[in-house]
């Protein structure tokens, strides 16, 4: 039997959101507050709420303050770590030099925003959710968009299950089922599957600047109690990173004497040999860094994509049938390394405009008050202040470009928006950003000593990472000739590279070099999706349930 000849079983809702990220759930506890009779669903391709998420993660509190008043006062809230003190230094490869905060404009500053785990946050909204009567599907990864006759999203096709690597029908076979609802919201996150088919093919992104991305690269470490700094918030640039690539780093104490360490590197870098996940390893070796973790124990890792295009890079937000919220759209503020904030306000004005269109009998239709909703929010401003950053980054390099950053959020800040640089564009995709092999100087890279660096297999075991072995691989190649001559011959294969989990390989058998796929290794970062330099390769849902269990992340 072909797969479109399968008979599924569908189920309605007034409102389908897909992920329970805090878009997601955000939403989802917005529309019972508006409506508590409102029939609402969320598909989380996790197998647990939160088991996805990772983010940094310094929370700024104000949408939490706005949706849920009364959290400070929850003897289970998610979030007990207030920050302290906030710092900021320039890395040289054996010392640094601390920056004033006085030089920051007051958006840079820290004091009142929260540090944990946004895993942990979502967790406690699901739970927030189900009280509600919201009802929450983890381990259903929604693959397919299903459109109605007049070409309106109606809802989704959840993933069949049991399919053999070879793509047939296995004896476990279950087929995914149809749910529908009169407005669908798309908050997977960054790069998510449906939400590239949906800005396609509605054309949201014309007339916007190309999306921009970092990977992030994440660990959660337990520190000697003597090591502990609670509420301490310390960020940093410069080594081991050149000034023409961009990126920095984060050490945010919390908790029981949790420390947890990160590194971005914008995804518009230039060199192939880079390898994100060796800088953030040797940029624990750093003399100021080092010591915090040695003796300590390394509890969890994990990777993700960030959005980084800003204000120019949002597309528009609503379609036919439903809206994008969250990191789908893509509300990061730079600068900041904040995100949450903004995607639980845009999904909070999301369920508004659609509660307010199913109260006036609407249904399937373009929920347009969204957008001006945005464009009115503090969502909108928080974005407009720092718009120049990123594109200055890019042009003139770290030392150039963080200074007048840096000038350009004053004056933002000031002038009410303005700025001297205008607007600035991207110009390019991060894929386009790469140059040959042979242009640049090849890295060679320490090994992990085993103390504070570790090699990608051990971490990736930290993941607690799992995928069925016998299914059809996930990371679609769409022309492995193109990744061989190209990737290969001209890139000299930065997927090895640019991927923090160890899922491609060029590896030599007897007719020369093969493109190996170790699919059960991915932290479904998207990073492959967004930085192969011919847009060969597609991430797609493997089956519901599979992937990264992170903890504290």
């Amino acid at each position: 039997m072909a797969f479109d000849a399968i008979e599924r079983e569908s189920m309605e809702y007034d409102v389908l959101i897909i992920g329970a990220g805090p878009a997601g759930l955000a939403a989802a506890i917005r529309l019972k507050q508006l409506n508590a009779d409102l029939a609402v669903a969320v598909l989380e391709k996790g197998g647990e709420v939160g088991a996805h998420i990772l983010s940094g993660v310094v929370v700024d509190p104000k949408a939490l303050d706005e949706l849920l008043p009364e959290w400070r006062e929850a003897p289970d809230r998610p979030l007990t770590t207030q920050v302290e003190k906030d710092e900021l230094k320039l890395l040289g490869q054996a010392g640094s030099l601390p920056l004033p905060n006085f030089i920051m404009p007051p958006l840079m500053n820290n004091h009142g925003n929260f540090i944990g785990s946004l895993g942990n946050v979502c967790r406690w909204l699901g739970a927030k959710a189900e009280e509600l009567g919201v009802e929450i599907y983890p381990g259903f990864a929604a693959a397919e968009v299903v459109y109605d006759e007049a070409g309106a999203v109606k809802g989704v096709q959840v993933g069949d299950m049991g399919i053999t690597r070879e793509g047939e029908m296995g004896p476990d076979f279950t087929p995914g089922i149809n749910i529908f609802a009169k407005y669908t919201l798309i908050g997977e996150g960054v790069r998510g599957s449906l939400a590239k088919q949906i800005i396609a093919k509605y054309s949201l992104d014309e007339g916007k600047e190309p999306q921009k991305y970092g990977i992030g690269l994440k660990e959660v470490w337990q520190v000697a109690p003597e090591k502990h700094k609670r509420g301490l918030v310390q960020h940093a640039f410069g080594w081991p990173l050149d000034w023409t690539t961009g990126g920095g780093s984060f050490l945010y104490h919390w908790g029981d004497n949790l420390v947890s360490v990160g590194y971005v590197v914008h995804l518009n870098y230039k060199n192939p040999w880079l390898s994100p996940f060796d800088e953030f390893q040797r940029f624990k070796q750093h003399p100021d860094v080092r010591p915090t973790f040695e003796g300590g124990k390394r509890l969890s890792y994990g990777a993700r994509a960030i959005t980084e295009g800003g204000l120019q890079s949002v597309p528009k937000l609503p379609f036919p049938g439903g809206a994008l919220i969250g990191c789908s759209a893509g509300f990061v503020n730079v600068p900041r390394i904040k995100g949450s904030h903004n995607a639980m306000k845009t999904g909070m004005l999301a369920a508004e405009t659609v509660a307010a269109a199913i109260a006036a009998g609407r249904s399937g239709d373009v929920p347009e008050e969204y957008q001006a909703a945005y464009e009115a929010s503090w969502v909108y401003r928080d974005l407009e202040l720092v718009r120049n950053v990123k594109p200055l980054l890019s042009k003139f390099g770290t030392l150039i470009g963080l200074p007048l950053g840096g000038i350009d959020m004053w004056c933002t800040t000031v002038f009410g928006g303005w700025s001297p640089f205008g607007t600035q564009k991207h110009g390019k995709t991060d894929a386009a950003s790469l140059l040959p092999a042979d242009q640049c100087p090849k890295i060679e890279y320490p090994k992990p000593d085993g103390v504070v660096s570790f090699d990608k297999l051990s971490s990736v075991f930290l993941s607690n990472t799992n995928h069925e072995e016998n299914q059809p691989i996930h990371l679609k190649v769409a022309d492995l000739a193109l990744q061989k001559s190209s990737e290969l011959d001209v890139f000299a294969g930065p997927s090895n590279r640019y991927c923090p989990a160890g899922v491609y390989e060029w590896v030599e058998d007897g007719a020369g070099k093969r493109f190996q796929i170790n699919a059960q290794n991915c932290v479904h970062c998207k990073t492959c999706d967004i930085k192969d330099p011919n847009q060969n390769i597609t991430w797609t849902t493997p089956q519901g349930g599979e992937g990264p269990i992170y903890q504290n992340m």
